[in-house]
């Protein structure tokens, strides 16, 4: 096969396993999404979906967020890990929406990413699916994938979007990558992997690959 060949594999069977595309996390709007996405670092979506209803019952926009001190919001979201960085920048960026932005949360990737603790690949998140602007956010299940799949020989997270966003239709990044996502979960995790599962890597990976992946 071709790496479009594969490529369009990838997007074939994608659309037969997840014909709707649930978001992994919970929220009911931009702002909400943006403190669940910046939570999510290093720490699993479950995790932070049994977080974010006791944050967001005290405060789920920033006017009441900022009425919470930095220690409060740390204390709340501790189990998510990198507390201390986290609530600072929860209460950062909620000061900041409410000086510059009226409170609402920016719509492009620039004023996003000056935000306190807020990289690419969570101003992505929310540029897809808070405001469905194409993006192609990378986590590990996806940079994982893109290489078994042969899409990708990104050592980093910013190569593979780059090869994601060059082989796949524009139109399609916002599904695809949670997709991907979801697929990285349930049929080709990064432990455990189990051939006969993973119908994808089993059909285009390559011999080189596979023979890695058989091995662990």
């Amino acid at each position: 096969m071709t790496k479009k060949e594969r490529a369009t594999f990838v997007i074939n069977t994608l659309k037969q396993l997840y014909p709707t595309v649930p978001v992994p996390l919970d929220h009911k709007d931009a702002y909400t999404l943006l403190i669940a996405v910046l939570l999510s670092a290093q720490c699993t979506d479950v995790r932070v979906n049994q977080i974010t209803p006791i944050l967001f019952a005290k405060a789920d926009n920033p006017y009441d967020m900022i009425k919470m001190s930095v220690e409060e919001i740390q204390d709340i979201i501790r189990p998510c890990g990198l507390s201390p960085m986290k609530s600072k920048g929860i209460y950062g960026l909620s000061h900041i929406l409410i000086d510059k932005y009226n409170g609402e949360v920016p719509q492009n990737f620039e004023a996003l990413e000056s935000l306190p603790a807020v990289g690419h690949k969570t101003a992505s998140v929310v540029m897809s699916q808070a405001f469905g602007v194409p993006a192609f956010p990378v986590d590990t299940h996806i940079h994982r994938l893109m290489y078994r799949w042969g899409l990708s020989s990104g050592k980093n997270v910013v190569e593979t979007e780059k090869d994601a966003k060059a082989i796949f239709p524009k139109e399609l990044w916002n599904d695809l990558h949670l997709q991907i996502i979801w697929y990285g979960r349930e049929y080709s995790p990064a432990r455990g992997w189990n051939l006969e599962k993973d119908i994808i890597t089993r059909t285009i990976g390559s011999k080189k690959i596979l023979a890695e992946l058989t091995k662990k």
